[in-house]
């Protein structure tokens, strides 16, 4: 009876308005818990006291703690694979667009540390949850997908060398990217260096594109040796 109940609750256009800004926050206060915490200790009871929620519409949307922390997974890869979909590098040279590919992900990554945590704690399970998701894979592929359109461009250009894989680069710009907010508290305490401090910003975004745009056009590694 109490589901029969709230399913009429959300088919009501004005409570589904409700329902929807409901769910909204009940994801943005489960992404920090889960990034702060773990799959593990995040506490449903907590994310529900902070949402001022009922624990059972947490249930009744998203099914258990786990169909919970799989959106919140699916929801953070899908805001950079969107971010990637809206820079348009159709009309850009491939080098120019493989940079802004880089440099976007660069962007991305440093101001978004909650996706960092996420994927570290993840990798942690071994990736036991995200293993659930149809979302996912397809959405990671679209993105390789996109890159080896350019690297074929470069390719086709001449500039480009002939034994690229796009996974080695998307692989490449994402350890550059995702190093920086992973591994900033060790860096720092080791080296006395903040790889996120503001007035170093454009230099490591500046790196990463050159990085990218000199591995994928060093020529000289194509040609057969003598």
């Amino acid at each position: 009876m109490a589901e029969h109940a709230l399913e009429q609750q959300v088919a009501d256009p004005r409570r589904r308005r409700d329902a929807e800004r409901t769910q909204a926050d009940i994801l943005r206060v489960a992404t920090q818990e889960f990034a702060d915490v773990g799959f593990a200790g995040a506490r449903v009871d907590e994310i529900a006291k902070k949402t001022q929620t009922a624990k059972r519409m947490i249930y009744y949307y998203f099914g258990s703690k786990e169909g919970l922390y799989l959106r919140v997974m699916e929801i953070a890869y899908e805001t950079v694979r969107n971010g990637e979909r809206d820079l348009d590098m159709s009309d850009l040279p491939p080098a120019d667009g493989l940079r802004k590919l880089a440099e976007f992900t660069y962007d991305h990554h440093t101001s978004h540390r909650d996706f960092i945590r996420l994927v570290s704690i993840e990798n942690i399970h071994r990736a036991e949850h995200i293993a659930n998701s149809e979302t996912i894979p397809d959405l990671n592929q679209v993105a390789v997908e996109t890159l080896s359109d350019l690297l074929t461009r470069g390719q086709r250009a001449g500039i480009f060398r002939s034994d690229l894989d796009a996974l080695d680069v998307h692989m490449m710009i994402s350890a550059y990217s995702f190093f920086h907010v992973a591994n900033r508290y060790t860096f720092r305490t080791i080296f006395g260096r903040d790889l996120l401090e503001q007035g170093r910003h454009e230099h490591y975004r500046t790196l990463i594109g050159d990085m990218v745009v000199a591995a994928v056009t060093d020529l000289a590694a194509d040609s057969p040796v003598n």
